[in-house]
Order: C-alpha cells, then sequence, then structure tokens
C-alpha cells in the first residue's frame, strides 16, 4: 500500500505507549545518558509550533544514544504551579487544579501524537502534593542549614549552635547577616530561646527579613525581576510598584563564588555563561565608613577606594532605612515626592536608565572618614537598596554618571590624578598617572594608592579590604494561593518548621483566589488554617522557580522508587549523577539554571548528590517565529473599507489596508478563497482582485501571537502531513540554536521524501518487495555516506544538514533502484531517531519484531566503500563527448584502449576507422583522434 501516516503512526504511539518500549532502568551494565528538557507550564492555548522544537532535537538525540548502546533517561513532566491558572481562577473561580489538569491532558496529548519517546512512568508535576513535599522537604533542609567560609560549604545548623555553645560566636566565620552579634559561650546560653532563634535566623540559608521587592497590587503578589518588564507585569501588563515587606528569602550569596568558579567546568554557551557572571557580578574593593553621627555611619563599597578624595558627595538609595531619619524638615516634601516616584521603577529600569538624571538633597551630611570635611548626602534612583550598602560615594573626576549628577545639580567636581583630561566635558576614570588633591596618596601611583588607603581606613577603623557581588539574596515568596505552601508556622512571632512527618503541608480550600480584605495573601481566607489548631502558617506561597530547581532528581526516581520516603534513592543519583544534554531557552540565564545551580551545590553539601554541577551540557534552541500572512483591504475614495481585496502584486494599483489573515488557509501564499469567506461573518461577501486567478498574500515574520492570526497548532500539520515530516522540517529549518521563521512552503518537500522513502521498500503496485540480493558499491557507498555523515551530524548537533543528506541517499538508491535488505535494513535504523513512526513499521515488514528498533545497533561505518576504485570516463571523439564508461581506475592504459576499441556502442562514432592517437588521463578523461 501507499504511505497511510495516519494509520502507522497512531498504530505506533499505542504500541510504545502499552509496551512502555522507552521505560529505563536505574541499573544496566550498558553506560548511562541522561537527556532532558525544560519542562513546559502547560498553558491553555497548548503547544504550536515552535514549541517543539527543542523536544525534536533531544529526542532525536535520545534515540540515537540509544543505538548507539547507552542507557538512556529521557523523561517529561509540567511545570504546572503558575500565575496563569490564578488568574484563571479569579476570574471564573474554577479551582486552578482542575485548570491545570486540563491544560496538562492536552499537552500530553499533543506530545504523543509527535512520537516522543519519553519514559512517561517517571513523569513528574510541581503541583502534585507527592512531589512538592520534597520541595517543602529541601526548603527545611535550607532553614536547618548555614554556610561555613572555613569548610566552603553548607552545614547543618546544629553544628553552628554546638560552637556557639562551646565558644560563642569567636573564630565562627560564616555568611550571615550585617547585624549579628557578638556573644561568649556564656552570654549565648543565658539568652532566651527566642532570642537565640531571632539570632539564629541571621544564618539560615533561608530566612524572613524585611526585603525591596516588586510588588504588583492588581496581581496581589510580588514578583520576581524577570517576571517584571519596564514597570509593568509581564502577565497581564499591570504596573509594579516597590515595596518593602517581610519576605522569605535564600542565602544564594553564599554560593556566588562557587557559581562563578563552576561556569569553567561545564559546556554551556558562552553568552549565557557570561549573562551568569555579570548577574553574579563579582567586585574586588574596599568597605568604606562615613561617620555621621557619633554612633551611626553610612557604609559604602567601592571597587576605587584610590578616588576617595575626590568624593564630593555621598548618594542614598531611595529606599535607604537612613532616608527618612537624616531628611531635614525643609527637605521632607521633596524627598517623599522622589521617593514616590521612584517606588514606580522597577530595580531593572533603574539600572538600565543611564540618561536620565534625577536626584534630591536630604539636607543632612556626612564626614569624609579621612579628611573629615562634610559631604552632603543625596537620594537618587541610580541607587540600589539591594547593591552593596544601597549608598555610594560620588566621585564626578571619575565616574561618568557621578559626572552627569554633579553638573546637573552644581556640585563640585575635583581632579584625583595628573592624568585626568577634559573634565569639563566628561568623566575620566583612568588608572594611569599620579595623584594630586589626595592627601596621603599625593604622587602614588594605582597600586601604591589602594594599598596605602586601605591601610590607612583599616587603622583609623573607618573601612576594610571586600569582595563584593552584584548578586542578591533571592527573593523566595509569593502572596499568590497557586504555589507550594511554605512549611512553616509562626510561634511568638518567629518562624519555626513544621514536623517533617507532616508533609505534605497541602494547599488548603479557599472561597476565592484573591488576598484577604486585610490585604493578607489568599492562603489567609482558608477556614481555621493552622499548625496542631494553634499556630498560624505563613500564608506566603513559594516562586514559581521552587518546584524547577531540583526536578531533574525527581525524574531519576522510579515509580517504584518513589515509594520510598527520599527524594530519589541514593543509588538512582549515583547510577544517574547528572544531566548529560540539557536544551531549553536562554530566557532562563538568571532564573531556572541559577537557582538550580545554587540548589544542586547545596543538595551536594549536604551529602544527598554527588555532583557539583547539575546539567554537564546546555543548548539553547532558537526561536520559530511566526510567519504572518496579509490580504489587502481596499479603501474608497471616501476613505471607508470596501469587501473588495486586491492580491498583492496588484496592491500598489490601489489604495488599501494590511489586514492579517489565519495562516492556516494560505498555503505557498496562496489564499484559499473559500475558507477566507468563513473566515469572518463580515468577509462572507468578500470579492477579489486576483493575480493569473490566485490571490497572493503579503508576508511579514513577527512574533507568534493569536492575535496575529500566525499561530500554527502541530495538530493542524500532523493531520496533513504526518508527525515524521513535523519532525524532520522543524528540523531542516535551519541549526537549532539560530532562530528562524515558520514556513510551511517547503514542508511538502519533505513529505515527498518520507512517501519516497517508503517507495524504495515496495513495487509499482505498492507492495512491499524487499530483494536479499548482495548490495552493489554504489549502493553500498550510498549507505555508507549517510551512515557517516548522520553520526557526524547528530554528535555536533547538526541535524538540519542531515535532513538533506538523507534525501540525497535516497534519491541515490532510487536512481540505483535498490531494493536491497542488506541496505534498505541499515537505512531505516539510521533514519529512526528523526522519523520514528515510518521507521518502526518498515523495520517490522523486514521481519524484525515489534519494538526491537529502539534497541537496534547503529550502523558501524565502514570507509572501505567510499574508496573510489572505480570512475566514470567521459568518453570523447575528436574532442566531442560520446558516451560514459565505468572503468576501474587500476586499469592500464593499454588495457583502457582495449576496453574502449572494443566497445560496441563507440565502434558507430570511429566510422570503420583505426584511431590514430588515443589521448588518456587517468581518472579524468578518454579522448580518440580519428
Amino acid at each position: 500500500m501507499d504511505y497511510q501516516f495516519r494509520d502507522l503512526e497512531k498504530r505506533w504511539q499505542k504500541f510504545w505507549a502499552e509496551n512502555q518500549t522507552f521505560k529505563v532502568d536505574n541499573s544496566s551494565t550498558k553506560p548511562k545518558y541522561y537527556v532532558l528538557d525544560m519542562f513546559p507550564y502547560p498553558s491553555g492555548a497548548g503547544l504550536h509550533v515552535g514549541h517543539p522544537l527543542g523536544y525534536i532535537a533531544s529526542d532525536i538525540f535520545a534515540r540515537y544514544k540509544r543505538l548507539k548502546g547507552f542507557n538512556v533517561l529521557h523523561p517529561m513532566g509540567y511545570d504546572s504551579f503558575g500565575l496563569p491558572a490564578e488568574q484563571y481562577a479569579i476570574q471564573t473561580g474554577q479551582h486552578p487544579a482542575i485548570t491545570t489538569e486540563t491544560n496538562i491532558n492536552r499537552y500530553r496529548e499533543q506530545l504523543d501524537n509527535l512520537g516522543f519517546s519519553f519514559d512517561w512512568t517517571r513523569e513528574v508535576r510541581t503541583s502534585d502534593p507527592d512531589y512538592y513535599k520534597w520541595t517543602q522537604w529541601i526548603f527545611m533542609e535550607l532553614f536547618n542549614s548555614w554556610y561555613n567560609l572555613e569548610s566552603d560549604r553548607a552545614e547543618r545548623i546544629d553544628h553552628l549552635i554546638e560552637r556557639l555553645e562551646h565558644s560563642g560566636t569567636s573564630g565562627i566565620k560564616a555568611v550571615c547577616d550585617e547585624d549579628v552579634l557578638t556573644y561568649s559561650a556564656d552570654e549565648w546560653k543565658n539568652l532566651h530561646e527566642s532570642e537565640k532563634q531571632a539570632e539564629l535566623l541571621k544564618y539560615r540559608l533561608t530566612y524572613l527579613r524585611e526585603s525591596t521587592v516588586n510588588w504588583c497590587p492588581a496581581l496581589g503578589t510580588v514578583l520576581a525581576n524577570d517576571e517584571v518588564k519596564d514597570g509593568y507585569s509581564e502577565r497581564g501588563g499591570y504596573p509594579v510598584e516597590q515595596k518593602k515587606m517581610m519576605q522569605w528569602s535564600m542565602r544564594i550569596t553564599a554560593y556566588a563564588d562557587r557559581l562563578l568558579q563552576g561556569l569553567d567546568g561545564i559546556d554551556w554557551p558562552d553568552p549565557l555563561k557570561e549573562m551568569q557572571r555579570n548577574w553574579i557580578g563579582k567586585s574586588v574593593g574596599a568597605l568604606v565608613k562615613f561617620p555621621i553621627s557619633s554612633s551611626k555611619v553610612i557604609e559604602v563599597f567601592t571597587t576605587r577606594v584610590d578616588t576617595i578624595y575626590g568624593t564630593t558627595f555621598l548618594v542614598l538609595a531611595p529606599e535607604h532605612e537612613y532616608v527618612s531619619e537624616l531628611t531635614t524638615p525643609e527637605q521632607e516634601t521633596e524627598i517623599q515626592n522622589y521617593i514616590d516616584q521612584t517606588k514606580k521603577k522597577t530595580e531593572l529600569d533603574r539600572m538600565a536608565d543611564t540618561k536620565t538624571v534625577s536626584g534630591a538633597f536630604i539636607g543632612s551630611y556626612a564626614r569624609h572618614p579621612i579628611t573629615n570635611e562634610p559631604i552632603p548626602i543625596w537620594i537618587a534612583d541610580y541607587v540600589l537598596a539591594g547593591y552593596g550598602t544601597g549608598a555610594v560615594m560620588a566621585v564626578p573626576s571619575g565616574d561618568q554618571r557621578d559626572w552627569l549628577f554633579a553638573s546637573k545639580f552644581g556640585l563640585p567636581i575635583v581632579a584625583i590624578s595628573d592624568a585626568q583630561t577634559n573634565l569639563d566635558q566628561e568623566a575620566d576614570p583612568t588608572k594611569d598617572g599620579h595623584y594630586i588633591n589626595s592627601g596621603i596618596i599625593n604622587g602614588l601611583n594605582y597600586k601604591e594608592a589602594t594599598s596605602t588607603l586601605i591601610a590607612k581606613l583599616e587603622e583609623l577603623g573607618a573601612g576594610k579590604a571586600k569582595v563584593n557581588y552584584r548578586l542578591r539574596d533571592a527573593i523566595f515568596g509569593r502572596q499568590r494561593y497557586w504555589g507550594e505552601p511554605v512549611p512553616v508556622y509562626f510561634k511568638d512571632k518567629l518562624p519555626h518548621l513544621i514536623d517533617e512527618k507532616d508533609l505534605p503541608l497541602v494547599l488548603p480550600e479557599v472561597d476565592k483566589y484573591l488576598p484577604t480584605e486585610g490585604g493578607e495573601p489568599p492562603l489567609g481566607r482558608a477556614d481555621n488554617w493552622k499548625y496542631k489548631n494553634q499556630f498560624e502558617y505563613e500564608l506566603s506561597t513559594m516562586p514559581g522557580w521552587a518546584g524547577s530547581s531540583w526536578y531533574w532528581y525527581r525524574y531519576m526516581a522510579s515509580q517504584e522508587d518513589r515509594k520510598q520516603d527520599k527524594f530519589a534513592p541514593a543509588e538512582a543519583i549515583s547510577y544517574w549523577k547528572d544531566v548529560d544534554l540539557y536544551i531549553g531557552g536562554s530566557e532562563h540565564a538568571t532564573g531556572h539554571l541559577l537557582y538550580s545551580r545554587f540548589w544542586n551545590k547545596f543538595l551536594k553539601d549536604l551529602g544527598y548528590v554527588v555532583e557539583e554541577e547539575p546539567f554537564k551540557k546546555l543548548i539553547n534552541q532558537g526561536m520559530i517565529q511566526g510567519r504572518s500572512n496579509f490580504v489587502y483591504r481596499v479603501i474608497d475614495d471616501e476613505g471607508r473599507g470596501t469587501n473588495t481585496f486586491v492580491s498583492n502584486g496588484l496592491k500598489s494599483q490601489y489604495n488599501t489596508s494590511a489586514l492579517h489573515v489565519d495562516v492556516n488557509i494560505v498555503m505557498n501564499e496562496i489564499l484559499n478563497l473559500e475558507k477566507f469567506k468563513a473566515f469572518r461573518p463580515e468577509f462572507a461577501n468578500a470579492e477579489f482582485i486576483l493575480e493569473n486567478g490566485k490571490y497572493i498574500c503579503g508576508v511579514e515574520v513577527e512574533k507568534m501571537s493569536k492575535s496575529k492570526f500566525n499561530v500554527v497548532s502541530p495538530d493542524d500539520i500532523i493531520e496533513r502531513f504526518g508527525a515524521d515530516t513535523l519532525r524532520m522540517y522543524e528540523m531542516f529549518l535551519g541549526p537549532l540554536e539560530q532562530s528562524k521563521p515558520w514556513n510551511t512552503n517547503g514542508i511538502e518537500g519533505v513529505f515527498k521524501f518520507l512517501r519516497k522513502f517508503w517507495k524504495l521498500f515496495h513495487d509499482d503496485e505498492f507492495k512491499f518487495s524487499v530483494s536479499d540480493e548482495q548490495a552493489s558499491k554504489a549502493e553500498l557507498k550510498a549507505l555508507h555516506k549517510i551512515i557517516r555523515k548522520v553520526e557526524e551530524d547528530i554528535e555536533r548537533f547538526s541535524f538540519n544538514t542531515s535532513v538533506s543528506s538523507f534525501m540525497i541517499c535516497v534519491n541515490e538508491l532510487t536512481d540505483l533502484k535498490c531494493n536491497k535488505r542488506a541496505v534498505l535494513e541499515q537505512l531505516v535504523i539510521v533514519l529512526s531517531p528523526y522519523a520514528p513512526h515510518i521507521t518502526e513499521e518498515l523495520w517490522s515488514l523486514l521481519g524484525n519484531s515489534p519494538g526491537t528498533l529502539s534497541t537496534a545497533d547503529y550502523p558501524k561505518f565502514n570507509p572501505d566503500y567510499l574508496v573510489e576504485n572505480e570512475f566514470s570516463y567521459p568518453v570523447s571523439v575528436n574532442g566531442k563527448t560520446r558516451m560514459n564508461l565505468n572503468l576501474s581506475l587500476s586499469l592500464s592504459q593499454a588495457e583502457v584502449e582495449a576496453l574502449v576499441l572494443s566497445n560496441d556502442d563507440l565502434k558507430k562514432y570511429l566510422d570503420n576507422k583505426t584511431p590514430k592517437k588515443v589521448i588518456f588521463v587517468q581518472g579524468k578523461i578518454i579522448n580518440l583522434v580519428i
């Protein structure tokens, strides 16, 4: 029969599911290979053709690795907590779990239709209590840990308590809050238990404190920086303001240096690694104290302590704790107005806006730590409370932003180096030359000045050398319903963990998914939701990144393993170790990928996992962009739109307006007129001005969006051409890492290729017909070229070039009329990662046991078949080519002449004459002169 893709694809998808063909064991004599996709959030819209790009690539690689003898773990699940389901719940009252379940079912159907070789027995859902029990457990482990700088690792908080009881805070080197107190062992023991717990909170790796957050009133929640764009929520476009709130935070800063160092040992794209380096932002400098009273100082971190004599003013973040205290009555109104304006901007907006200069003088002064001169104190939104100390010493002669600020507000600009130039036009940050106007460092160079000043500051108790990071501790809480409950209750206003045996702490039922009338998060609506019916629970839920920061370990646990009370068995973790190949978008560079590395390092410190880094190799797939189509409505003389539409090539002759049209009713830019009339009611009686009897649409590359009618569903493509065609076509569009526009114009070519491949196995009447005859050299050459090419391409993730090579190979075998089992069976194996359905069918028709294709051996390349031992010589008579002869390259000239002259087809061109001369160039030409 002909290639009946619909029937055979459904049949094999059902076979794989019923027989659990891709179920994997946690023990094998084969080497392991772990292939992972960034799991999706199951949105209501389902998948469009851009979403499966990375999944197809990872599936090809997973299938290929199985053929190469690896035990492959290739799982899939859902990052199923998220704002969209909660927003839908707010609008409709439907529980987010119901919406999420419906969306997951839709996703699963679409993923199955694409023929992915996922081990679905290991599926995870972050919103499943059996899963988020372990997310809560990891939170508890973090709460019960501190970071010991001496061992450079996280340790149990019990170890810290033992040291405090034995020797107090003496000798303790920890990553902790700045305001930790000093105690002797006796003083510690005499503290009340609540005082001890309050102090320990300053050391814990997850802790509660007041933080400046991105607060979105309309959504009723705190948003991460990457969820805010230009002062508005990415989801819904609602205004976002800066607000101080008590928030849970994760002490990711403890791992800043290890996160930096770890980037050197992983195979990730350089641009993404650079994004993380910049986000972590390590800088070496000094912490300097500017006195404001006998007991208070403003601390400033600077990487240019050598410029301290050029400081002519200090700038505080508008949120700095001293602003209200230091603001004079005369300045209160101006300062408050400025603070209100700043709240409307996110931290990212404030960092990105380098052109706008704004600020306000608070009316107070600090003292220079060395000269004791008065320094005016200002506030400005370019200083962030969460970076450094929330204050900067402004040196306008050496920093352009400070120069702009000083120029606008008429503040002094003092030269500090004899190498600085054009200070009346711009700042000069040079480190060359020698210092001037700089007290004790006059005449010194940069290196000498830096060490002299740090020594002086330490002598005065006014500063010290310090390493600083741009990375801030991660906010770990959202004021929303649809997320993991935080396993904490409050006693005497202090947080305490619930008992581990009480996990999971399950989301309670609420009457609405909105904050309470008193402004509490939605969990505040739950009736009698108290720990042991007595203590108030934490009402925030975990952020969206919590469940995705460890999920690859849960995949390591089989269904049987999950009956154990462990997030994953030690044996499974020891076997799978880490993810060998991770594919996903670069938009997660400073979110999921950073937090996952943090949690992984923490879990290793506590001995739960064996690898320092979770993802050995990472590939960022490019985006498939939308390819929009347009029709052109004719506008009449009065400027009104008519119901007449002119084809693209003729639109210059008319006054027109362009309208987006559904790309699914356009093929090769030709509009289906009847479907267009059904597209909208007002088009039912549309008239057309055609080109050569066709309506040609306009084209533009844009982001895929419902509003642009350019969203293409994989369901439609699969229905028309099959999943194998879609899989190969998405790879054929271009290199995996590059973005490219979706274009269905070439998809028929891939479909025709698969039909041609199918035809190799069938006779003219479409009956299965394969020969056991020995393959010719030409057939074996075509086969082994593709064996080598595909192996090389897949190993370097160059999937697009393999598709064109398959087409060449099938064309060559078709020309050779090849139907030899020795060739075709091997070709089925080589093609199977790309087109698994058609190859499974043919593998079975070839007499192999159904389902065994995935564990077949990838054919071994034999270079001997590619050695050229014959050449098709062009044979000319008096310089005019008459024929081609395949002759061995090992023949001598005499042997060639004898064969040529005895050829019956050539004799008619010799006119019964004996050639005067035979010109023979080995491997090139034969020319007979008569």
